[in-house]
């Protein structure tokens, strides 16, 4: 046995090393596949749950253009069409002319032109404003809704998985309810301003047009976005987000505790983060051509709905600009009409840009 040893000792040990290495790889192979298939476990959940995510968001975010559109919408539409129609009542105007008319020594010459005159000016105002009122309050406020769906979302998820950090800033009711408030910041305090500016436009615009000069169709659509144009020109950049919420975020703190003797308005909250990210939205390229982009489809769709409600004496070959002034001035409550029957709102949602874009605002989760 010493001698069997003795000669074989080298290939004994050989041999127990190759089947100690064999067995080791053998255990670090069995280890890698079980690393493997709990790795690709792992993957096929977590794809499963990135599905259901996608899944829940999307039937999130479609609820809250709901929302936007049958809840939110119709209230701020329905107080800044008051609002437009108090400011802007044209009626003591066309009263008095209607007066001159059947008694012609109630009027000289000069009044007479001087009130047709206001009435020009105050159509195009009313019209041109409702237009951009409508357009700019329905932007704002699916930004509102898209911005706040979001966040309230992901603080639901974080609840719901657990992982929720305990100084985590939710959103509290009243910030909610402030923030949705101030869809109405237009037509409470910034409807004299914008119709100031917006007739400051029109003035320009029309100052040398005569009531006898020819309108069609296309004079009627460029004459409205002259005075857009100089209105969205005038000013400092982006001076227009101003009409649609303050530009102090503390502006809603200070007026809801205005009654209260110490009130506090320097602490950071939810509804400040809220209300910054907004102006953020509202004071980028992108929103500025999405506001662009929708200004011009509603015109496009105004000037057609007018031409075509002359019937027999069509817009396309032109009136005198007085006859159509009665319908410049009737246009803004169709403008600022319920939602649900207000075709102008429809073809603002129905622009593909414009859904891209409330999409991608939905989904930024940073």
């Amino acid at each position: 046995m010493w001698e069997f040893w003795r000669r074989h000792k080298r290939k004994v040990y050989v041999s127990l090393g190759l089947c100690g290495s064999g067995y080791l790889l053998y255990k670090f192979y069995d280890a890698y596949t079980k690393r493997i298939s709990e790795l690709e476990r792992q993957l096929a959940d977590e794809q499963e749950n990135d599905e259901l995510l996608k899944a829940q968001m999307q039937v999130h975010f479609e609820n809250i253009q709901r929302i936007a559109n049958t809840m939110t919408l119709p209230n701020a539409m329905l107080y800044l069409s008051s609002r437009v129609a108090e400011e802007l009542d044209l009626l003591h105007l066309t009263e008095r002319l209607i007066k001159g008319k059947g008694q012609p020594n109630s009027l000289t010459p000069s009044e007479k032109l001087e009130l047709w005159d206001r009435l020009k000016i105050l159509s195009f105002t009313r019209m041109v404003l409702s237009i951009w009122a409508m357009t700019a309050i329905s932007l704002y406020i699916r930004i509102q809704v898209n911005i706040l769906g979001r966040h309230l979302y992901i603080d639901t998820a974080r609840d719901l998985g657990g992982f929720q950090p305990e100084d985590a800033d939710l959103i509290e009711r009243t910030d909610e309810q402030q923030f949705l408030a101030s869809a109405d910041f237009l037509s409470s305090h910034r409807i004299p301003a914008l119709i100031s500016n917006m007739q400051a436009a029109a003035t320009e615009v029309l100052r040398g047009k005569q009531l006898r000069d020819i309108f069609n169709s296309t004079v009627l659509h460029e004459t409205i976005m002259q005075i857009l144009n100089m209105f969205m020109s005038t000013g400092r950049p982006h001076h227009w987000v101003d009409y649609l919420m303050p530009e102090d975020v503390r502006f809603y703190k200070s007026v809801e505790s205005s009654g209260s003797d110490s009130p506090n308005v320097s602490d950071v909250t939810k509804l400040d983060l809220l209300m910054v990210e907004t102006r953020t939205v509202l004071s980028s390229s992108e929103f500025g051509n999405i506001l662009d982009m929708s200004v011009r489809q509603v015109v496009d769709g105004l000037t057609e709905d007018i031409n075509l409600q002359f019937g027999d004496g069509n817009l396309s070959g032109g009136i005198p600009l007085a006859k159509l002034l009665p319908r410049v001035a009737q246009i803004s409550p169709q403008l600022l009409e319920e939602p649900s029957r207000n075709k102008f709102t429809h073809i603002i949602q129905n622009i593909p840009e414009v859904e891209v874009f409330f999409t991608l605002l939905y989904t930024n989760m940073s």
